[in-house]
């Protein structure tokens, strides 16, 4: 799987994913090389899914971000998962075993389109049982 010398990459490119090889080999003292081929085989193996820029939703303009569980048909469940997936305002969809069968992170631009993105998108996507919304006060950690 991984070994010590992976998870102290991991660790920096999580802290920082524009590091490149260069300055996470000088940070380790150890070659651009090693560093190279060691997050290549990373990416291989699929523990590095992707690398991605994590934005201050505000800033551009979302100021609402809200977590939303949803219950739907049992029969229905991966199809509406799946579905949701779709959705540009949906920015993560998992599976959950507790108080609801999908989890949803949705930012949106205010509460009216929030609104309309539950009561008029999702709320009419088939085998949707029930929505529940909570809107995001404040991120401590993202």
């Amino acid at each position: 799987m991984v070994d010590e010398l992976d998870l102290k990459i991991l660790e920096l490119l999580q802290s920082d994913g524009s590091l490149s090889f260069t300055e996470v080999a000088r940070r380790l003292k150890l070659n651009e090389s090693t560093i190279r081929k060691r997050v290549l085989a990373l990416q291989e193996k699929k523990i590095i899914k992707r690398f991605t820029a994590i934005i201050d939703p505000s800033k551009i303009g979302l100021n609402t971000v809200a977590i939303v569980g949803i219950d739907a048909e049992p029969s229905m469940l991966l199809k509406v998962a799946q579905k949701l997936c779709e959705f540009q305002e949906i920015k993560y969809v998992a599976l959950s075993a507790g108080d609801h069968m999908i989890m949803t992170k949705i930012l949106a631009k205010d509460g009216k389109e929030l609104s309309r993105l539950i009561s008029e998108r999702i709320g009419t996507i088939e085998g949707v049982k029930r929505i529940c919304p909570s809107i995001v006060i404040e991120e401590l950690k993202d």
